[in-house]
């Protein structure tokens, strides 16, 4: 090896294990904030907080971020994605579940195998400059595109969604339950998914220094067979993991399982053994009070998906479930990956849906941030390693600038970010000790050519659609 060439290494290798220290920042934790502090990461760690005058002269030679002006708060964690589902921005959030507009053809339809891709890249592209460091993206057969997904350096968990009712398909229909036939299920369909778990699992759980995840689903209670639901959860019981489910997400779901199967689906998935504490349901959206004892008793989390939820104009009981004993996390569902707002969003409706003595106190934005860090990490089974900016955890953190002037002055930082912040507010995103983007440019996906491929796609998608047929659009009755 040439000199040149040694010398170049060596500093590669020299930049590995740099510290990154940021000066006179606000440390923002659920618990509180520590103002003019400095933080180091060293590694893919937190190594110290304290007084900037401290913390500088320990680390000779580190990344200096200078933070004035700046709040880090700990990574959002997504718990629910389907990133594919990016192609329907401005069209399946306005049409109910399952949805009301039958298009003569579906836009997904449309795509080439690279082009879903294409819009999952969108989708994670969203992610990074909105504050979110973890995702999980509830999809099955992933395997095609997980590579690229997991070079956006997001903390990627992979979770396979299998299905074995080979009489209903999917998504019930919106004319309800009543004429959709019974299920059979399909031990074939049952083991073909669980093989691509073990081998999506076998590829990619662990891998970029444990960034990688592979967790197990049940894609929806009413296409999930007591066999299959028993081979999910033995699956992450074997491997310490978390799993997911769809679950009491629409009317029709209800009737269908009430129907077919006499149980609604939280009794359903508990006769076969399926709740449990590393299980994260995903909406729960209409619920009785006997299915929230269920989801309680069992500790069963709840990946709450706010921002869908209002759209599909529901607000699920997530008091009653927070009451029972059920943690929530949050998750953003279909085409929309910005966790942000989802926290707003989870805060105010569940304001709404609260019968407290005094209205418009709880929860706090402190309990939204909570949930949508602390929570989230519960759900990944890596509660002790993520969720809290405390020394010791893996760094993964977001700068916020708060020097915005909707941000400016604020009595309390959390709550004037989280009621009046925006996307644009995050400056960097750290994941595992290393930037994925840094002063809102993200250095891990190429995000013109993206943007400008997926603006031409989408546009030769929608316009087939249209060409097809005519879009009504129903509108409000005006005097």
């Amino acid at each position: 090896m040439g000199s040149v060439a040694l010398m170049m290494q060596q500093a590669s290798a020299q930049a590995k294990g740099r510290a990154v220290v940021f000066t006179h920042v606000s440390v923002v934790n659920p618990d509180g904030t520590q103002d003019d502090v400095a933080l180091a990461v060293q590694g893919n760690r937190i190594a110290a907080i304290g007084p900037t005058a401290t913390v500088v002269p320990a680390y000779p030679g580190a990344d200096i971020y200078d933070g004035r002006g700046k709040a880090l708060i700990s990574g959002l964690v997504n718990c629910h994605a389907h990133l594919s589902a990016t192609l329907e921005r401005g069209f399946n959030e306005d049409f109910g579940f399952p949805n009301a507009l039958k298009l003569p053809v579906r836009p997904a339809s449309l795509l080439s195998g690279e082009e879903r891709t294409l819009m999952i890249m969108i989708g994670a592209l969203e992610a990074i400059k909105t504050g979110t460091t973890s995702l999980v993206q509830f999809e099955g057969n992933i395997a095609p595109y997980a590579g690229p997904l997991t070079k956006s350096g997001l903390r990627m968990i992979l979770m396979e969604s299998i299905a074995d009712n080979d009489s209903v398909a999917g998504a019930l229909s919106p004319d309800g339950a009543a004429h959709l036939p019974a299920p059979v299920w399909s031990p074939k369909r049952r083991d073909e998914g669980m093989q691509r778990i073990h081998d999506l699992y076998s590829a990619w759980h662990g891998k970029n220094n444990g960034r990688v995840m592979v967790f197990p689903a049940a894609s929806l209670a009413e296409t999930s067979s007591p066999e299959l639901l028993k081979a999910v959860r033995g699956f992450a019981d074997a491997h310490e993991l978390g799993y997911s489910i769809h679950l009491s997400q629409s009317h029709a779901e209800v009737d269908y399982m009430v129907k077919h199967l006499g149980l609604r689906p939280p009794a359903f998935l508990d006769k076969s053994e399926f709740l449990g504490p590393r299980l994260f349901a995903a909406h729960c959206r209409y619920m009785d009070d006997n299915d929230i004892a269920l989801l309680g008793r069992t500790k069963t989390m709840i990946s709450h998906q706010a921002n869908m939820a209002a759209c599909r104009g529901v607000i699920p009981p997530i008091p009653a479930l927070r009451a029972a004993g059920s943690p929530i996390a949050l998750g953003t569902d279909n085409n929309t990956n910005d966790l942000m707002s989802v926290m707003r969003t989870a805060l105010l409706t569940e304001r709404i849906k609260r019968d407290d003595p005094f209205p418009g106190t709880l929860p706090q934005p402190e309990d939204s941030l909570e949930d949508a860090t602390l929570g989230g990490a519960r759900a990944l089974v890596k509660e002790k390693e993520l969720g809290t900016l405390e020394v010791g955890k893996i760094a993964d953190l977001i700068v916020v600038d708060t020097m915005r002037p909707y941000l400016v002055p604020a009595g309390r930082f959390i709550s004037a970010w989280i009621h009046n912040g925006q996307p644009s507010d995050v400056e960097s995103v750290m994941v595992d000790g290393e930037f994925i983007m840094r002063d809102r440019k993200v250095l891990t996906l190429d995000e013109a050519a993206l943007l400008a491929e997926a603006d031409k796609v989408g546009k030769r998608v929608w316009n087939k659609v249209k060409a097809a047929g005519p879009i009504p659009i129903p509108r409000v009755i005006r005097a």
